[in-house]
């Protein structure tokens, strides 16, 4: 399988998304290109819309109506494990970790899960892991309980368990909800040094800051639309996504 897109084509590409739960519309004809290599950051007050259109993204629900289109191919109708094992991987705003494993074992489900069939020994599966843990800043707490960790090590095992799944595409959901300043600092330079890597990383955060640091360029949503597109300082400086967070 290529591990890039044909050149000129973007790796993630959102067409005409509709996704409604009864009467309501939670995505409304969103479409949106996202570039190999990109630090994209989405967006939106409260029920704007960007967890649903995550979730369509990975798999976790199916759209109405509209394409997802990952690497050249049509993922619409995959469900989310196959979408995992082709590149697209996400991490959780709260991580749920196997309490009773340690931080290795549970790295070693995650690359066991995403990468069936990788053909690697047990050796080669724990040389990965750790090396994955040595760029995460948790080389040291690899034999530790996973309760053990603190807030911020939870975040960064997190991100850890979802790089384990080898992606070309990560979507960071909230990983750093809660943190403090310092802590968020980490978890920003640990997305970027993932960024550097050549991994394509949408950020859906409600740290404003966090986000503008972060993004090359910023799409906001609300009521299921989108209502700006741009760098961060053109998406903030917009008098709608103002109204949008501010209230009119």
């Amino acid at each position: 399988m290529t591990h890039h897109p044909k050149s000129g084509q973007p790796i993630l590409r959102v067409d005409g998304l509709t996704k409604r739960f009864g009467g309501f519309t939670a995505v409304d004809d969103v479409s949106v290109a996202i570039r190999s290599g990109e630090r994209f950051g989405l967006i939106g007050p409260n029920g704007s819309g960007k967890t649903t259109l995550i979730n369509c993204i990975s798999g976790a629900l199916h759209s109405d109506i509209g394409r997802i289109v990952f690497n050249g191919e049509d993922v619409s109708r995959l469900p989310a494990y196959k979408r995992t094992r082709r590149g697209i991987a996400r991490s959780f705003q709260i991580p749920r970790p196997f309490k009773s494993m340690t931080v290795l074992e549970n790295l070693l489900v995650a690359i066991d899960f995403a990468a069936i069939g990788h053909g690697l020994s047990v050796r080669q599966q724990e040389a990965a892991v750790g090396a994955i843990l040595e760029k995460m800043g948790l080389g040291a707490k690899a034999h530790a309980l996973s309760s053990q960790l603190s807030q911020v090590e939870l975040r960064k095992m997190e991100l850890a368990r979802a790089m384990a799944a080898r992606p070309r595409l990560l979507i960071s959901d909230e990983a750093m909800a809660g943190l403090s300043g310092s802590e968020i600092d980490e978890v920003l330079a640990l997305l970027v040094t993932l960024s550097r890597d050549g991994i394509t990383i949408i950020l859906i955060e409600h740290i404003m800051h966090a986000v503008m640091q972060f993004s090359e360029r910023v799409v906001c949503l609300e009521a299921g639309r989108i209502i700006a597109e741009g760098t961060p300082a053109q998406v903030m400086g917009d008098a709608r996504v103002q109204e949008a967070y501010l209230g009119a």
